[in-house]
């Protein structure tokens, strides 16, 4: 099976209208906002808003709702990426890859890639020994045959979400 064909299937996409795109980019903006105030920001009263809300939560447009951290404050001073390569790309090896990863707390995004590895990490490390500890265990996976790091120097635009159009 050939990566291609392993895509996820399509789904259908909910039907959004002005609204529900502004509802979408005031709460990407703000999550803690109250209904009352996103209400008042998109036009509407407060309850069909919120069943707005509630419905563009049960179709998956919305996935949840999380707080902002800073890694550094909490002592992760290093974020770096890894593009891994593995030793084969049987769906039984990324599998395997992925639930790896997936148990690791330190990374943070695990992306299967097309072109140049077959998978992309964000990782956090406290320090560049624990960053070398983590390539270690990276390199020393069953599957995996070859990474290459990238530590990032400085962040110039780290913006959480999608572009949402709004019209006007």
């Amino acid at each position: 099976m050939n990566r291609d064909s392993m895509r996820a299937p399509p789904r259908d996409e909910p039907e959004l209208d002005d609204v529900d795109l502004q509802i979408l980019a005031e709460l990407q903006r703000d999550g803690r906002i109250t209904n009352v105030e996103l209400a008042r920001r998109v036009g509407l009263s407060a309850p069909p808003c919120l069943r707005r809300v509630r419905r563009l939560e049960e179709e998956g447009v919305i996935r949840g709702y999380h707080a902002e951290l800073d890694a550094a404050a909490l002592g992760y001073e290093i974020t770096f990426f890894a593009l891994v390569g593995l030793e084969s790309q049987k769906e039984s090896v990324l599998t395997a890859f992925e639930a790896l990863v997936a148990a690791w707390p330190e990374v943070r995004e695990c992306h299967m890639i097309r072109g140049g590895g077959d998978f992309l990490l964000r990782l956090v490390a406290r320090d560049t020994a624990h960053e070398n500890a983590l390539t270690a265990r990276l390199t020393g996976a069953a599957q995996v045959a070859r990474v290459q790091t990238l530590q990032t120097i400085r962040t110039a635009k780290d913006e959480a979400g999608v572009p949402v159009p709004v019209p006007g």
